[in-house]
C-alpha cells in the first residue's frame, strides 16, 4: 500500500471537486502489476459491466445478485475512460489507448502533491456509527446450512450478515484513511451520483493478461493474534479451501484450453488486516476466442463466496440470509485493452448511500465440522478492522 497513491487520490478528488468534474476512481495495492491505478475523473454510472473487448479503461463493480431483490446501491456501475495513471516501482505514469498526454490539470495536480493530507482542509473529517447484526439469525442460517450438507445439498456455503451504519463526511475521505490504515492487498475506490464503494479487499478474484488467467480464493481464517499455524494445521480450514480450489477448477475448465488448469500454489498462509487467511491460486490458459463476458459467466459469482456446488449454494443462500448482499461478495476492478482483467472479491467493501448510510457485509465458509458460535466470531474478527475506526485521524499542526 503507497502512501504516495493515497495522497494523490485526495488531491486528485479535491482538485475535480473544486473544478466541478467527477472525482476520481482508485485501485491502490496489487492491480496490474502496479502499486496502483487511478483514473483522475471518472464519471461511474449504474449499469455499465466491462466490454467483451474493451479498446478503453473500464473501472467499475459486479454485485452479488442471488436474491433477485435490490441492494442499497446499482446491481452494476462502471465508466469508460482513455487514461489512467499507473504507480510502478515509486513512479507516476501515464497510460491512453490514444497516446494522448496527460491532461494539463492532472500533471499540475502531480506536480503539486505533497506527501500526507492537507492539514489545513477541515473538511477531510468523518465519522461513522456501526451497529453490529444480531447474533441470532446468522446462528440460524449457518445451522440450517449443516442440515443441508448432512442431507447432502451441498458441500460448503459462504453464509453472511451486515453491519449498518452512517457515515458523516466525504467517501473518498473514509477511503484514503481506510486503506491507509488497512493496508489492503487489493483497496478501490468508486463514486457517484449513485453513491460510493469503499472496498478494502484481501482477495483477488480474476488476473488476466492476454491468454493467462489466476484466480486466488481465500478460505479459512484466525484472528491476527492466533498462531498461524493453528490454521495451516486446521482440518476444518484445509478442506474448505480444498473444496474451492476444485470449484474454481470447475469454472475455469469451462472456458480454458483443455488440460491447462493448474495450482500453482496450495494453502498458503497470508496475512491481512486482523486476520490470517489461508489461500489457494488457480490458473489457467484461455483460448482468444474467450472475451470477457464468456470469462465471467463461467466463474461469476465468485467460488470462495458462493459454496459448492454454486448453483445450489446460491439458491439456499438466498433463502437463509436476511439481506441482499448487494456489492459485497462481487467484484471490483479493472478491464482493458489487450485482455486485461483485473477484479477483487468483494469482501471487506462499505457500500455508501447517496444519504450517507453504510453497509458492510461479514461471513464465512460453512461445512459440516464449523461450529456456529466460532463462524459468529469469525464475522466480528473480519469486521473488526473496519468498524473499530469510527473516526479520522487527527489532523497534524498547521
Amino acid at each position: 500500500m503507497s502512501p504516495a497513491a493515497l495522497d494523490l487520490f485526495r488531491a486528485l478528488a479535491a482538485r475535480a471537486q473544486a473544478d466541478g468534474r467527477p472525482g476520481p476512481a482508485a485501485l491502490v495495492g496489487d492491480w496490474w502489476g502496479a502499486d496502483a491505478v487511478i483514473a483522475p475523473s471518472l464519471a461511474v454510472r449504474a449499469g455499465l459491466r466491462p466490454p467483451d473487448r474493451p479498446d478503453r479503461f473500464w473501472l467499475g463493480y459486479l454485485g452479488f445478485d442471488v436474491r433477485g431483490d435490490d441492494g442499497p446501491l446499482p446491481e452494476t456501475a462502471g465508466g469508460l475512460t482513455d487514461g489512467v495513471l499507473i504507480l510502478r516501482s515509486g513512479r507516476w505514469s501515464w497510460v491512453d489507448v490514444a497516446g494522448a498526454a496527460c491532461p494539463d490539470w492532472v500533471a499540475g495536480v502531480l506536480s503539486s502533491l505533497r506527501p500526507g493530507p492537507d492539514p489545513r482542509d477541515a473538511r477531510r473529517t468523518w465519522s461513522v456509527a456501526w451497529t453490529p447484526p444480531e447474533r441470532e439469525p446468522h446462528l440460524a442460517a449457518v445451522a440450517a446450512c449443516r442440515e443441508a450438507i448432512a442431507a447432502g445439498e451441498v458441500y460448503q456455503a459462504c453464509i453472511c450478515t451486515r453491519f449498518t451504519g452512517t457515515l458523516h463526511g466525504r467517501a473518498a475521505d473514509y477511503f484514503a484513511d481506510l486503506a491507509a490504515a488497512t493496508k489492503p492487498a487489493k483497496a478501490a475506490f468508486l463514486g457517484g451520483e449513485w453513491g460510493s464503494v469503499v472496498s478494502l479487499s484481501p482477495e483477488s478474484f480474476l488476473s488476466r493478461r492476454h491468454g493467462t488467467v489466476t484466480s486466488s480464493p481465500i478460505k479459512g481464517t484466525v484472528p491476527l493474534d492466533v498462531d498461524p499455524l493453528v490454521l495451516a494445521e486446521s482440518g476444518k480450514d484445509i478442506a474448505e479451501n480444498v473444496m474451492i480450489v476444485d470449484l474454481v477448477r470447475n469454472d475455469l475448465g469451462r472456458v480454458a484450453v483443455t488440460g491447462s488448469v493448474r495450482v500453482p500454489e496450495l494453502l498458503t498462509v497470508v496475512g491481512a488486516p486482523g486476520v490470517w487467511h489461508l489461500v489457494s491460486t488457480v490458473a489457467a490458459d484461455l483460448p482468444d476466442a474467450v472475451g470477457n463476458h464468456c470469462l465471467l459467466e463461467a466463474t461469476f459469482p465468485p467460488a470462495s463466496v458462493t459454496g459448492t456446488p454454486k448453483i445450489r449454494a446460491a439458491e439456499l443462500i438466498s433463502q437463509w440470509e436476511q439481506f441482499p448482499r448487494g456489492v459485497y461478495c462481487g467484484a471490483v476492478g479493472l478491464a482493458g485493452p489487450s485482455g486485461l482483467l483485473d477484479l477483487n472479491v468483494a469482501i471487506r467493501t462499505v457500500q455508501i448511500t447517496p444519504g450517507g448510510q453504510t453497509t458492510l457485509g461479514v461471513g464465512g465458509g460453512i461445512t459440516y465440522d464449523s461450529v456456529p458460535e466460532a463462524e459468529w466470531q469469525e464475522c466480528l474478527d473480519k469486521a473488526a478492522a473496519i468498524v473499530s475506526r469510527t473516526t479520522s485521524p487527527e489532523l497534524p499542526l498547521v
